[in-house]
């Protein structure tokens, strides 16, 4: 066998997938799963419109409960700040009842 060249030496490649691309089992799963939903969203869509003719308030609350995982939040952002001040002066005015200011 020291006379046959190594097919397979580093580096060499004779084919196979390229980097981050699926194998066909995860690929077919995916387009299932895909096809799953797709239809699962037809009949959600009349499900929602049977529940809006009944009482359109739960169902608008179902829809926007079901917007949370298509459009995605705003990060709610908190704001903090110190603030130095220092008094400069106070000006007390006392006003008598016979109108004289002290």
């Amino acid at each position: 066998m020291a006379d046959k060249p190594h097919l397979f030496k580093q580096g060499n490649k004779l084919g196979g997938r390229k980097p981050g691309s699926l194998n066909r089992s995860t690929e077919q799963a995916k387009l299932a799963i895909s096809r799953l939903a797709n239809e699962g969203i037809d009949v959600l869509r009349e499900d929602l419109e049977k529940i809006r003719e009944r009482d359109p308030l739960e169902a608008a609350k179902l829809y926007l409960r079901l917007l949370e995982y298509i459009v995605p939040k705003k990060a709610s952002v908190e704001m903090r700040a110190e603030i130095d001040t220092r008094i400069q002066q106070i000006s007390i005015n006392i006003n008598k009842s016979d109108g004289t200011n002290h």
